[in-house]
């Protein structure tokens, strides 16, 4: 038992890396205000190879605020479409929680980002595949749009959600992913209407999205386009009551939703992408060994606790396991990259929590190769795997 002392002392340190870490978020905004970092929206005749906002007029943050993507002009015929991470809602309780650095800094529950402001700009451009200044980056000089994540609902979310705030406030959450992905498409196919080769890309909660709606991008958008590949990068958590959730709660399209059948969404949607596309796509995933993250989002699923321990990353790895031979068993092309990388006073015990829009993408290696180097093998038909020893 915790002694009062304790308990006070434990509060007052919660209380003070809150105010911390909004303090850190508000110095970080000014500052990328103050020195012109942010990004500038998209001209009618915009540089190459320099980032760019697109207002989205109807677009919408899952707090009502603006949405907005991010575009790069850079060869034409090569394009990635990548999507954003942020967390995710499932219930009225997670969406009640949204994130901010306080809550990021003092460890307390926090689900997902609800809208778009200067600092969510540091996670989205200029990083990993989108660093345009990093000469190991074989992707600098790709055209990109970036689809902007603040919706919780993995993108494709169709739904005006009510729950009671923190503060007792009656509230809506825009589950909007799906309207805010349509109308980013439609600024992808006027910008690069002809590309021969397609990268659709996702961290976290980006990698969801991959399989569930690259089929609607080459169908809709880009037909003619022969050699598309499809990357996931940390998009496993299980729970088993996915299909209620993009059914019920998110109200995504049908074939959404039914091609869940299982705990695992992601394996889910892969499995019904690959019986109607099959071979249309090259496919790849990748995820690190225990992932600190997800392993934290699993155990508040199962146990109501929103932390990470060993044990429940040794869970996370167990899964993995299991996923990845699943991936093999539906297609056994698919490309597979495993890391345990770790970075000081992030990961807590664990390992990271996605890298192909992360500083690691093209400085870290697993078995003498970078994630930037295996991706750009694949994307040009060289498909091999990565770190498997971490799963035996």
């Amino acid at each position: 038992m915790l002694g009062r002392n304790t308990k006070k002392n434990i509060r007052h340190g919660v209380v003070f890396a809150t105010k911390f870490g909004d303090f850190v978020e508000n110095k970080l905004e000014k500052a990328i205000v103050n020195h012109n970092h942010l990004a500038e929206e998209l001209p009618e005749n915009p540089e190459k190879l320099k980032w760019y906002r697109v207002s989205l007029e109807k677009g919408i943050s899952g707090d009502g605020s603006e949405y907005y993507i991010y575009a790069k002009i850079g060869d034409p015929k090569k394009l990635c479409i990548f999507f954003s991470g942020g967390g995710v809602a499932w219930n009225e309780y997670t969406a009640a929680r949204p994130s901010t650095m306080g809550k990021l800094a003092a460890g307390l529950p926090n689900y997902y980002w609800n809208n778009l402001r200067p600092v969510t700009q540091l996670k989205n451009i200029n990083i990993g595949i989108t660093d345009v200044s990093l000469e190991k980056n074989p992707f600098r000089d790709w055209s990109f749009v970036v689809v902007t994540y603040a919706t919780g609902d993995f993108h494709v979310g169709n739904n005006e959600y009510p729950y009671v705030s923190e503060d007792g406030k009656d509230e809506i959450l825009h589950f909007h992913g799906y309207i805010n992905f349509l109308e980013s498409m439609k600024v992808a196919k006027r910008l690069f209407p002809a590309p021969e080769d397609i990268l659709i890309a996702g961290n976290s909660a980006g990698a969801f999205a991959i399989p569930a709606l690259a089929g609607e991008i080459v169908d809709d958008y880009y037909p003619d386009v022969k050699d598309v590949t499809l990357f996931s990068d940390s998009g496993q958590l299980l729970y088993n009551k996915w299909r209620k959730t993009a059914k019920n709660i998110w109200k995504t399209k049908e074939e959404i939703w039914q091609s869940i059948n299982t705990d695992n969404i992601t394996l889910d949607w892969y499995r019904a992408l690959y019986a109607k596309y099959g071979n249309r796509f090259r496919y790849l995933y990748s995820s690190s060994d225990r992932d600190f993250l997800l392993s934290a989002y699993y155990n508040d699923i199962i146990n109501k606790q929103y932390k990470t321990d060993q044990q429940v990353q040794e869970e996370y790895r167990r899964q993995l396991i299991e996923m990845v031979h699943e991936l093999k068993e539906l297609n056994p092309s698919f490309g597979i990259f495993i890391n345990n990388w770790k970075l000081p006073l992030i990961t807590q015990g664990g390992t990271v929590h996605t890298s192909v829009r992360d500083m690691q993408f093209a400085s870290f290696t697993q078995d003498g190769v970078t994630m930037a180097q295996w991706l750009a093998d694949a994307v040009d038909g060289k498909v091999y795997d990565v770190g498997m020893e971490l799963l035996k």
